[in-house]
């Protein structure tokens, strides 16, 4: 089995990789409200993402307004399309190993039903 990105799976991380993957970019501001995270965590996970080369950051200005653009590289949606890939596969997984227990559950309260009806 797959061994998930740990930097990803982080919750915070996760949902910042996901809503960067569905845009080319997006400024900070719109992170900060999609996420409800704080400036200054939602900074940090931004800095950790930068590091491994997932996040590109862009401070650049909107006339005489400091804006910071995000996007995620190549890198970085080549590691979240594995990481769906590998979650996939876990969950898959998951739901195959449990089949033979949902079926053996199902078999005992086929009694259970058949007095209670």
């Amino acid at each position: 089995m797959n061994e998930l990105d740990r930097v990803i799976h982080e919750p915070a991380r996760l949902q910042i990789v996901a809503l960067l993957s569905g845009a080319e970019e997006a400024d900070f501001l719109f992170l900060q409200r999609e996420t409800g995270l704080t400036k200054g965590n939602l900074s940090s996970h931004l800095v950790k993402l930068e590091e491994v080369g997932y996040v590109g950051i862009e401070k650049t200005f909107r006339g005489k307004i400091p804006m910071t653009v995000l996007r995620l590289t190549a890198e970085g949606r080549a590691a979240f399309e594995g990481y769906r890939k590998a979650m996939n596969a876990m969950l898959k997984a998951a739901a195959l190993s449990n089949a033979p227990v949902a079926a053996k559950l199902k078999t005992l309260s086929a009694p259970l039903d058949a007095a209670s009806g």
